[in-house]
């Protein structure tokens, strides 16, 4: 299987500013995939599935991460930098600019971990916050 650095090849997603929010479009794409509810801090599944995807060559092949075919589309997103627990103003930030412009909140928001954070200080750590959108 061909690899692809998406963060390199499709910069304009992965890149953003941690000022101000951006449209952005967003072709399907494959993603490793961790699903989760709550603080990624304090989540047991999330830390056991990022202590597999280090140890392991293939992380397809783990029981806590998926493959999958995910498509997008139109979507808000803007970089949050620090930990986790702080990603709520950023995240209003962007659900605020959706409705105040008239457009709608379609799906929940993810997070794009940028960082690894077994070795990045958690002040330093960078999530795209990306909400799609219509």
């Amino acid at each position: 299987m061909e690899k692809i650095d998406y963060k390199k090849e499709l910069e304009h997603l992965y890149k953003h500013s941690a000022n101000k929010v951006g449209i952005v479009e967003v072709p399907q794409m494959n993603f490793l995939m961790i699903d989760g509810e709550g603080d990624p801090n304090t989540s047991r599944s999330f830390q056991d599935a990022i202590e597999q995807v280090g140890s392991k060559n293939d992380p397809r092949s783990l029981p806590l991460v998926t493959f999958e075919l995910f498509a997008e589309g139109k979507a808000l997103q803007i970089m949050h930098i620090g930990p986790f627990s702080e990603e709520g103003p950023t995240i209003e930030k962007v659900h605020s600019f959706i409705e105040d412009n008239g457009s709608q909140i379609t799906g929940k928001h993810h997070e794009i971990y940028l960082s690894d954070i077994r070795r990045s200080a958690p002040e330093k750590w960078k999530t795209i916050i990306r909400q799609p959108m219509s």
